[in-house]
């Protein structure tokens, strides 16, 4: 039996901490306000002033049309006041203000129960009413402290109302690919029965050949302190490029986790491009140490994202290798049945998305801003869906609550679900501490994420430090579709994840483990939330050694494209490279019949590699493939 903890922590918990309300409020109109809805309203002059007063003009300009006897001219010192409340849950704070000497948006502070936010007020030579955020408030009195903190505002009125639950309702169970495949319908109609009722639980797994090779430690380390599994496996493909690109058994173990482990997987793409891209050649080998998924600004890369878009150029053609060589990947697991939660080209407007300086966003394919990362998810989608007739692909978009995220969004017609990645250990934390882990469960973010699309697309956490508290979840509306800590020290470390929350969580009824999934997950595609009552059966895939005993029919080795004598990776390798430049790269007579693996006689492409790395994963049995 699982732990009825969360029940009683709606009122109480060691853990609770305030949350923070929205780090960016749009100018909005106020909550509805009804006799049950507004817990506080104050003309703000009659707040408690310390260091400023009450105004009727601003440097002998008037602000016509404020209530009571003025207003208050915020340009050093703070306001403040404290809320009693019959409850602890959420709350919005609004204000009725007017910021006309700064011509761009002028930064505010918050501070409610001692907790810092800061938000930023457009200019408006009139008044109009911001929501400064949800923030969780507790039962009894509350305090509220308003502060300058880059630049001056005017304060008119002030008023506090219990927050509306969201209605995850709203949420969407059909995916935007019209050929979605039966096992990721089921898997978005499964998603959707849960979502905002309970939280999925998930763990990314290291990627390249990190933990000596151990890619269960982070898994391991779970299990010993909770007794559980998660519900969600994270990959990464970025080992699977055109470069530096090996075999580090990252399709294999996904398939594996849904096939014998009965889970569900997710999977990020960092991938990397030459910092030399001037000089580089398509279809060189690059070592990993001369490539990059970073910005040009921080890389010093001469790799031009924007020239992705143009048909015929260098960076085109690049790209196109490198979806190619993900589209394999994903191949194989359609071909198994397994359907994909795909976090591509992640935390494009990571670091705010500013150009100049150091404010650039983090990855190449964020670093000439939100127009050309648009176009290039739209490429990748319908390359995806429609060169390589993916259908398998639950499409998740990371997105930020900056003041122009919205404009970074590709669309909902390109988009499946909408993902945050929570990193407030180390910066911008907001609980008020300094270090340790960060129990909040930014329920501002959430909303703001929430209403980026009306609440029409489900809403993760992609990527995280901390595990946010049950308690905060819960009181605070959090919804998150499912949480995912980074590997290593992210979970394993006291610096970022408290063990004893780590237990609280995963054995919680809020939260969903991997025993917990219905045995049917991948069956029912047609009615959202109502599995079906039987099972699945599906073949296991068993570890695949480095090389395999060679197939020979009428003379061939077939696969051996090297002629080594073996058939391993490097010949898919050799062949995708011999596709992509054949005058660079080369195969002798022998080994051109011995690549001809799949139709034989049809002459060589991409559906030949693919068939060979799938030899090699003992995902196919023997080589031709008719």
């Amino acid at each position: 039996m699982k732990k009825k903890k969360f029940l009683s922590l709606l009122t109480a918990s060691a853990m609770s901490v305030c949350a923070l309300g929205s780090s960016v409020a749009a100018v909005m109109s106020a909550s509805a306000e009804t006799a049950t809805d507004v817990v506080f309203k104050s003309e703000c002059e009659d707040l408690e002033l310390d260091g400023c007063q009450l105004w009727t003009s601003v440097y002998e300009k008037e602000i016509p049309n404020y209530s009571g006897e003025g207003f208050v001219y915020l340009t050093n010192g703070t306001m403040s006041t404290t809320v009693t409340v019959e409850e602890d849950a959420m709350y919005e704070i609004t204000v009725r203000y007017a910021q006309f000497l700064d011509e761009g948006a002028r930064m505010q502070t918050i501070c409610v129960n001692g907790n810092d936010t800061t938000i930023d007020f457009p200019r408006t030579e009139e008044w109009k009413d911001i929501s400064l955020g949800l923030f969780r408030m507790n039962k009894g009195e509350n305090t509220i402290v308003i502060k300058p903190q880059y630049g001056y505002a005017s304060y008119d009125t002030i008023t506090v109302t219990k927050a509306a639950k969201h209605d995850y309702s709203k949420a969407t169970a059909t995916l935007t690919d019209s050929k979605a495949t039966p096992e990721a319908k089921a898997l978005m109609n499964y998603l959707k029965s849960v979502y905002g009722k309970n939280i999925l639980s998930g763990q990314q797994e290291i990627y390249g050949g990190g933990n000596d090779g151990n890619m269960e430690l982070e898994f391991e380390y779970i299990k010993e302190n909770t007794g559980k599994l998660p519900a969600i496996r994270a990959f990464d493909f970025m080992n699977y490029n055109p470069l530096y690109g090996w075999e580090d058994g990252t399709t294999e173990r996904a398939v594996k986790w849904v096939k014998e482990s009965k889970g569900i997987i997710t999977a990020s793409w960092h991938i990397n491009v030459p910092i030399d891209f001037d000089s580089y050649e398509l279809g060189d080998a690059v070592d990993w140490t001369k490539c990059t998924y970073k910005n040009y600004q921080s890389s010093n890369s001469t790799f031009n994202t924007a020239n992705v878009l143009v048909e015929g150029s260098k960076e085109r053609e690049y790209f196109e290798a490198a979806m190619e060589d993900l589209a394999e990947q994903l191949t194989i697991l359609q071909e198994n049945n397994v359907p994909i939660i795909l976090r591509p080209l992640h935390e494009a407007q990571g670091n705010h998305g500013l150009y100049g300086g150091t404010g650039t966003a983090w990855f190449w394919w964020g670093d000439r801003g939100p127009e050309v990362y648009k176009e290039l998810w739209k490429l990748l989608y319908t390359t995806l869906t429609e060169k390589y007739n993916l259908h398998n692909i639950i499409w998740e978009c990371n997105m930020y609550a900056y003041p122009n995220s919205a404009e970074w969004y590709p669309g909902d017609e390109y988009v499946d679900l909408v993902a945050f990645d929570k990193y407030n250990c180390d910066y911008n934390r907001g609980d008020g501490k300094t270090s340790g882990p960060n129990f909040l469960a930014i329920s501002s973010t959430f909303n703001s994420l929430f209403e980026l699309t009306d609440g029409k697309k489900m809403v993760a956490m992609a990527e995280n430090d901390t595990i946010p508290a049950l308690d905060n979840l819960i009181v605070e509306d959090a919804g998150w579709l499912y949480f995912c800590p980074w590997y290593g020290e992210h979970l394993m470390s006291d610096r970022y994840q408290d063990v004893d929350n780590l237990n609280e969580i995963y054995n919680s009824d809020y939260c969903i483990t991997l025993d917990e999934l219905p045995a049917d997950l991948y069956v029912n595609s047609d009615t959202p939330g109502t599995p079906a009552e039987t099972t699945t059966t599906a073949p296991v895939t068993t570890t695949a050694p480095q090389t395999t005993t060679l197939p020979v029919d009428d003379g061939r080795k077939y696969g051996d494209a090297n002629c080594d004598g073996a058939v391993d990776i490097a010949d898919a390798v050799l062949l995708k490279c011999y596709l992509i430049n054949g005058t660079k790269y080369t195969l002798s007579n022998e080994g051109t019949k011995n690549a001809d693996v799949f139709e034989t006689g049809s002459g060589l492409n991409v559906q030949d590699a693919l068939a060979i790395q799938k030899y090699v994963l003992k995902l196919e049995t023997e080589l031709p493939i008719k």
